[in-house]
């Protein structure tokens, strides 16, 4: 099936001033043979409140380049199937959009393992790879060189979240990670790698399976503790971090949690509430509609008029810029050649995504880009820090 979901044509719609780089705009909206890109989101299931918007933001970015002209003077089609954070579904679809849809480039999802259940169905058929929000620093040398990250490694945030943790709060951590997971599984061993390189000390490392719904093991060992840590890192998923950090709460374990952009999702407060004070996590924006930079402004307000309300989260953004990116590399490759369009993303240089600047390199398909330290106060999310690690664990 094709799906627009949740977006509203943008006819008319001008194309953000920092989107226009490197992108064939016309006067008059894009006519002839549309460009087939697929985007494979999870727009049901556990990771939909982070698809979801990463395929809204995606489509706003199709609806704005269509309606200004196109890409080399054609529109892009994204044909969108859910995964439904099956992977089995998700591989499945990886087919689908390659022998019946026929597609071009592929845009989407937010987690390492859709990222790991597809994209060898695109390295095999020779189809560039663009993953909206997986962080896995490993994700490209697992899957092939057609696969390119628009989001930083996960061993750069977790050393961004180790730093500023050891910096705010102390220089000893206890170390929580979902082990069914190749994402939290990764963060929980990056943090851990950066933590101790900077001198910190993991004074209680313990797991939880995926499908976890009560941590009072994991609670019960923690206040068995002689002496509390200064701080919780905790590295869980958007559905579970609710429930863990509230558990945490309820049990009297009132100090800072920190974690990754898992958090990054209104979940956190939606199940959480009052128990999401003093948590802090690494993401790749905060969508501020006052203190962002002028193209997350720009950004917020597009996004409000087509959805009827702000964007939820920082993958609402990484969904755009990915379009972007791709539309980029069509136009500097002269289509959609699959060795061209590759040679165009990996010579990709500064590209001024409006979640940070993007650059890969033939050997580097994961950007180097800073991290956004976001702090949860009286319900919202509020900037703590943008920073770049001094250290980062090798991928």
């Amino acid at each position: 099936m094709q799906v627009r979901h949740r977006v509203a044509a943008l006819a008319g719609a001008a194309v953000l001033v920092a989107s226009t780089a490197a992108v064939t705009v016309a006067q008059s909206p894009a006519t002839g043979e549309p460009w087939r890109v697929a985007g494979g989101f999870a727009l049901t299931g556990a990771e939909s409140s982070l698809d979801v918007p990463a395929a809204n933001g995606a489509q706003l970015a199709v609806d704005q380049i269509n309606a200004a002209g196109g890409v080399l003077g054609r529109p892009i089609n994204l044909i969108v199937h859910d995964s439904q954070y099956d992977m089995a579904v998700t591989a499945q679809t990886a087919t689908q959009f390659v022998e019946e849809d026929k597609v071009e480039a592929f845009v989407g999802y937010t987690d390492t393992d859709s990222v790991l259940a597809s994209a060898p169905t695109f390295q095999a058929a020779g189809i560039p790879y663009i993953t909206v929000g997986a962080t896995s620093p490993k994700i490209p040398s697992q899957t092939g060189d057609m696969v390119f990250l628009a989001a930083f490694g996960d061993n750069v945030q977790a050393a961004a979240g180790a730093e500023y943790a050891m910096a705010n709060f102390g220089d000893t951590a206890y170390l929580l990670s979902d082990i069914g997971i190749e994402y939290t599984t990764l963060l929980g061993q990056y943090f851990k790698d950066a933590f101790t390189h900077g001198g910190g000390t993991i004074v209680l490392e313990d797991t939880y399976a995926d499908d976890a719904t009560d941590f009072s093991a994991q609670i019960t060992k923690i206040k068995a503790l002689p002496e509390q840590p200064d701080f919780y890192y905790i590295a869980a998923m958007p559905y579970n971090v609710g429930p863990v950090v509230k558990q945490f709460r309820d049990a009297g374990l009132t100090g800072p949690i920190v974690g990754g952009d898992g958090y990054d999702t209104p979940d956190l407060v939606t199940v959480a509430g009052a128990a999401a004070e003093n948590v802090f996590f690494t993401t790749h924006a905060l969508m501020d509609p006052v203190g962002g930079t002028e193209g997350i402004k720009q950004f917020i307000i597009d996004y409000t008029a087509a959805m009827g309300h702000a964007p939820e989260n920082a993958f609402a953004a990484l969904g755009y810029d990915s379009v972007r990116l791709l539309a980029d590399a069509i136009t500097r490759a002269g289509g959609t050649d699959g060795q061209a369009l590759k040679g165009a993303l990996q010579t990709t240089t500064a590209f001024p995504g409006i979640t940070g600047s993007i650059t890969f390199t033939p050997e580097t398909h994961v950007p180097q880009k800073g991290v956004t330290v976001i702090a949860v106060k009286d319900g919202a999310f509020t900037l703590a820090a943008e920073t770049v690690p001094t250290y980062v664990p090798a991928p």
